[in-house]
């Protein structure tokens, strides 16, 4: 072991008892000092002849001459490695002794970069040294502090770099028996790659090490512990070690104080960092920018968007510089929560201010605008994008050719994928499969062929997202023998199809109109997998086959399976569009017996086809399964049950729904108040059919106005339904009139009346018998380009019957 023989014969002997190198070795040496003194000399070429006889030469170097002439190149150092990396090339095996004399000159020197890159070659093994790394603290032990420090700080980093941070610990305590301490900086180092890899534990261990050793630790050291502690969620530790380091002396930084504040706001104390931050502003504490973004990030994660705001406005108004993060923290929050005009206007304020955009901001407002169906406004901006001349990568590009691509405007997306290219842009996988999905989406299979042909050519290797596009297509356009030649050749090519593949073959036959060839590529697929069923009850309701698909589901949930959530999704949809409220049910009720929770979408759907069905004792008993789940019913959900009340005339029910919607803290709209206004405006001409004891008291009869009074006062402005409805109520109740006055009033608040709206007035006038203003409102309701319903015209002619009936009696 080269470790033993560094202990009997250390390298500093070879230093001191240097000899006379026999003379074919000078001559070598010589020859190597001449064709190794430019400045690029590791990266010199000689003559095959030359080569030849270097080699022969160093043949009969050994360990100790090699050294040796290390030594004498010690002030020498890019010599002193073009002799090393010579000897290597030319098949000399380096040992602990030379590597230590090289490394010893490297660390002099201060070439830090190489000693680095030399060490990770050891470290990975890309050597045929037969030692290891860290066997050179121990042959380099003697010498001076700086040198030691030199020599731990590269080789922390070369073991950190692959990951082996148990041999980092090896190094520490190895260096401390030797009675030699690392620096500070390489301690912190250490620490934050722990810290950033999730080793935590290891992170305060190593911290609680170097305090019994003594060491002195700087402000960078305790906001990394601090922030070790806010990841794990111990905040209280992390107040105390802040606590800690004053009394130490240390004095914290701005990123001490952002880091505790951001700690806070990873583990759900949001509201306590943001008022951490006010505070420390107040002390004068300075604080940085980072701070400020963590808090507004924290905001617009919670859809907290408007405080977000106000934390970017109280920046300024602190001094604090605004910077692309603070900007893009709630740009973000705008775009992930559908505000696209704000994103747009906050980004346009943040370049105008001179601040440099860049290409992953631009990308999320893309992407944003994209998710919200707005495909042709995001290829829009792109364009507006590129005459401001802001740099567009290649995520931005393919945000937009995938929208292109689902517009169907496939060859304007094939522009832009060149245009990439002329820019020296160079597409990546996921740009190609974009473009071939693009293809494949319209059916033309042969230039996505072409383009994977491209992909392949230009040193892309396609990834089973690729395979699993391709496989969709020749499925649904091609033929079934093409999808498993498809699958055949990626297994050649060392690439095993996965349920994804399969799951795309299911459903792209049955988009090609193939349904029972799915059926008999599912039953024929060995080890088939529940998201192969649930890909083939897909493929079922995107063709219509709701009732085989339904047929699947139960034939599977009898033996206790259960498919995919957004599967059962789509079933329940396609039942309820059906109107098959009795299986849709069924549905329902045997995934709350498999224990599978529906997800609120799934109740709203159901809830309101029952509702909108009039089956109210069914929507009550989702309901409260709903509401038994510890689930809060949406606005929308309370008032679609609040509306099928109505409908069946059962007030009192509507009113108990509308009340227990308060008290969860729901504010009603417009819409809640309009229905029951609507309802309860008519209760008198129709009755009520809620239970028998519901209208027993006088307190069970609520007077309509009760409701609008009520939305006024909670400073809720009434739309054009909610007047409509007040101005039904007045006529039906000999109030003319105050109707007219209602009428009126709309138009000054800037509101247009509707069709509903003038046959309400209209009915009005005929039931009065006033045939004059009845025709006035009906060419008032032709000049402003109006159309009548049927019940409009039929109203009127109603009336004018009337009409000449009275003049006749008359």
């Amino acid at each position: 072991m080269w470790v033993l023989a560094a202990k009997l014969f250390p390298f500093r002997q070879y230093i001191k008892h240097v000899q006379l190198i026999p003379s074919r070795s000078v001559s070598a040496l010589a020859h190597l000092r001449l064709i190794c003194s430019d400045s690029e000399l590791e990266e010199s070429s000689v003559n095959n002849e030359q080569n030849d006889e270097i080699k022969c030469s160093f043949s009969y170097l050994n360990t100790r001459e090699v050294v040796e002439k290390l030594y004498s190149l010690r002030k020498e150092p890019k010599i002193a490695l073009s002799f090393f990396e010579q000897l290597k090339r030319s098949g000399f095996s380096h040992n602990l002794c030379t590597y230590a004399a090289i490394v010893r000159i490297l660390c002099c020197c201060g070439w830090q970069k190489k000693l680095e890159s030399m060490l990770l070659e050891l470290v990975r093994k890309k050597t045929d040294a037969n030692f290891e790394a860290t066997d050179l603290i121990e042959a380099l032990c003697g010498e001076r502090p700086t040198l030691l420090t030199r020599l731990s700080d590269a080789m922390i980093k070369a073991y950190v770099s692959v990951g082996m941070f148990d041999e980092v610990i090896d190094i520490l305590f190895q260096t401390n028996r030797r009675g030699f301490v690392w620096s500070i900086f390489s301690c912190n180092y250490f620490m934050n790659q722990l810290v950033e890899c999730g080793k935590v534990d290891m992170a305060l261990a190593v911290y609680q090490h170097l305090k019994r050793l003594g060491l002195s630790l700087n402000e960078y050291t305790y906001v990394i512990v601090i922030k070790a502690l806010c990841k794990k969620g111990s905040m209280q530790e992390a107040v105390e070690v802040f606590l800690e380091m004053e009394k130490a002396g240390v004095t914290p930084n701005a990123f001490a104080y952002s880091t505790c504040i951001e700690g806070l706001c990873m583990n759900g104390m949001l509201d306590l960092g943001y008022e951490l931050l006010l505070k420390w502003e107040e002390a004068d504490i300075p604080l940085s920018a980072f701070a400020y973004t963590v808090v507004i990030r924290g905001f617009c994660d919670q859809n907290k968007l408007e405080k977000a705001e106000c934390v970017l406005l109280h920046m300024e108004k602190q001094g604090v510089v605004r910077d692309v993060y603070a900007y893009s923290a709630l740009i973000s929050g705008y775009c992930k929560f559908g505000k696209i005009n704000k994103a747009l206007l906050l980004h346009h304020e943040m370049t105008s201010k001179g601040i440099k955009t860049n290409c992953g901001l631009l990308s999320v407002i893309l992407k944003g605008l994209c998710q919200k169906g707005m495909a042709s406004a995001a290829i829009k901006q792109f364009l507006e994008f590129k005459d401001m001349g802001f740099f567009l990568d290649e995520v931005c590009y393919d945000v937009i050719v995938d929208s292109l691509c689902k517009l169907g405007e496939v060859e304007k997306a094939m522009i832009l994928f060149k245009e990439m290219k002329d820019r020296q842009i160079v597409p990546d996988v996921v740009n190609y499969t974009t473009m071939i999905c693009g293809y494949c989406l319209q059916g033309k299979l042969d230039d996505a062929l072409d383009l994977f042909k491209e992909m392949k050519e230009m040193g892309h290797k396609p990834d089973i997202i690729t395979y699993n596009v391709l496989a969709g297509a020749f499925a649904q356009y091609g033929t079934v023998q093409k999808a498993f030649g498809l699958l055949n050749y990626m297994k050649r090519h060392g690439l095993e199809p996965n349920f994804v593949t399969h799951n795309m073959i299911i459903e792209g036959l049955c988009m090609g109109g193939r349904v029972e060839e799915a059926e008999a590529f599912l039953d024929g697929l060995k080890g088939k997998c529940l998201d192969n069923y649930s890909a083939m009850i897909n493929g079922y309701c995107k063709t219509g086959h709701t009732k085989e698909a339904f047929q699947l589901f139960m034939r599977l949930s009898n033996q206790g399976v259960l498919v995919k959530k957004s599967s059962c999704n789509k079933l329940l949809t396609n039942l309820l569009i059906l109107r098959d409220n009795n299986n849709a049910l069924k549905l329902f009720k045997t995934m709350i017996t498999l224990n599978a929770e529906p997800s609120k979408s799934m109740y709203d759907k159901l809830i309101g086809a029952l509702c909108q069905a009039e089956e109210m004792e069914q929507a009550q008993l989702v309901f409260d399964v709903l509401v038994d789940k510890g689930l809060t019913p949406h606005l929308v959900t309370y008032t679609m049950m609040i509306h099928g009340y109505c409908k069946i005339n059962c007030l009192r029910e509507a009113r108990d729904v509308f009340n227990d919607m308060k008290q969860r803290g729901i504010t009603p709209d417009v819409v809640t108040y309009t229905v029951l206004f609507d309802a309860h405006s008519k209760i008198n001409l129709k009755g009520s059919s809620s239970s028998p004891d519901a209208l027993q008291c006088k307190e069970d009869v609520v007077d309509a106005s009760v409701f609008w009074n009520e939305m006024k006062e909670m400073g809720i402005r009434p739309d054009v339904i909610s007047y409509t409805v007040l101005i039904a109520k007045l006529c039906n109740t000999q109030n003319l009139e105050d109707g007219i006055t209602v009428f009126n009033e709309i138009s000054d608040r800037g509101l247009e009346p509707d069709t509903v709206t003038y046959t309400a007035l209209l009915c009005g006038y005929l039931a009065k018998g006033d045939l004059d203003r009845a025709i006035a409102l009906v060419d008032e309701m032709s000049v402003k380009g109006i159309q009548g319903d049927d019940y409009t015209k039929s109203s009127l002619e109603r009336g004018i019957k009337k009409a000449r009936i009275l003049q006749y009696r008359h």
